[in-house]
């Protein structure tokens, strides 16, 4: 099979959608001629033009509440606003008008809205250009959160958010937006809520979240070389959240380590640890353990970025860690 990038995936996506919905139009700073900052639109302006790849002024709220307005009348606003960071400005919209409006209005309305762009430390971006945030939007009902971490899945999950009637963030972490995979030519969509065992294991859970899978997996083959066989499961969305199948893995390995580089308190993997613990309780041999980024902003420093990130050496200690309990 062919490989493509990350944003080569997506853009596969977005155009063929494009091609055959007229009521879809992207909207972002340096979307249009430009191609995005990322390349995320790049070549669809000559196609499509100023009425649907639309460059904005720096106004997230404004333009993130006229494209709510604009999915409410029928059409499908993507919104695409480069690094995650940006669009905290735009939350009031979001919470109280994008996620709220189909139950305001009984269902009558609906939502078709995605909401696209960066997340994640990395490149000496700084404190203004590194965030996640992913925590506080799943914790808002109405929302749904995919995080991606390859190419295949971001063109099938991209593809369904793009005929979802729900409002979506579509989070793509930087560090994997140019990494290649495998990606069939042909449409297809993955269903939200379907978590994807990327490694299969006996001895232990590790459940990584956005750029830290690839880690992960690095780690996996460090520990395979001392008997340690790990299964990683990627959630790929994180509302919906797959618990099931995190709760099997669990059963099989009796061990679960969340890696998220996200802040601690009050994250995914505190809401992972409640539900393993609800429902799968009898299963653990151990304590459910995270491994989590620094509780701090971001410096700009890449000696001491790196230092505030899981690494492939602190998820493997992590592991051995775990496994000695």
């Amino acid at each position: 099979m062919r490989e493509i990038t990350f944003i080569e995936a997506t853009r596969e996506a977005l155009a063929a959608a494009m091609a055959r919905d007229a009521t879809i139009f992207v909207v972002g700073e340096g979307i249009g001629p430009r191609g995005g900052n990322f390349n995320t639109t790049s070549g669809l302006y000559d196609i499509y033009g100023p009425e649907r790849l639309r460059d904005t002024p720096i106004s997230e709220r404004g333009f993130v509440g006229m494209c709510a307005g604009a999915a409410m009348t029928g059409s499908r606003p993507i919104v695409d606003f480069m690094f995650v960071d940006f669009i905290l400005d735009a939350m009031g919209e979001i919470i109280n008008q994008a996620a709220k409006m189909q139950y305001m209005s009984s269902g009558r309305l609906t939502m078709p809205l995605i909401l696209r762009g960066c997340i994640g430390i990395g490149s000496s971006a700084a404190t203004h250009h590194s965030g996640s945030y992913f925590p506080h939007f799943v914790n808002i009902p109405g929302l749904r959160v995919v995080v991606p971490t390859n190419p295949y899945d971001a063109k099938g999950l991209f593809a369904s958010a793009l005929v979802s009637n729900d409002p979506v963030l579509f989070l793509e972490h930087k560090s994997i937006l140019f990494r290649k995979g495998p990606v069939p030519e042909e449409e297809y969509t993955i269903p939200f809520g379907q978590a994807r065992v990327a490694r299969e294991g006996k001895d232990c859970t590790v459940v990584a979240v956005g750029g830290m899978v690839v880690k992960t997996l690095g780690a996996c083959d460090e520990l395979a070389q001392s008997g340690v066989d790990v299964e990683v499961i990627d959630p790929r969305t994180i509302n919906p959240l797959d618990i099931d199948s995190v709760l099997a893995s669990v059963h099989k390995t009796g061990r679960l380590l969340i890696v998220d580089e996200t802040f601690q308190p009050c994250g995914i993997g505190a809401e992972i640890t409640a539900q393993v613990v609800d429902r799968g309780f009898d299963d653990l041999d151990a304590p459910i353990r995270r491994l989590n980024g620094a509780y701090a902003p971001t410096p700009y420093s890449p000696t001491l970025e790196a230092a505030i990130v899981p690494s492939v050496a602190s998820i493997v200690q992590a592991v051995q860690e775990l496994m000695a309990e």
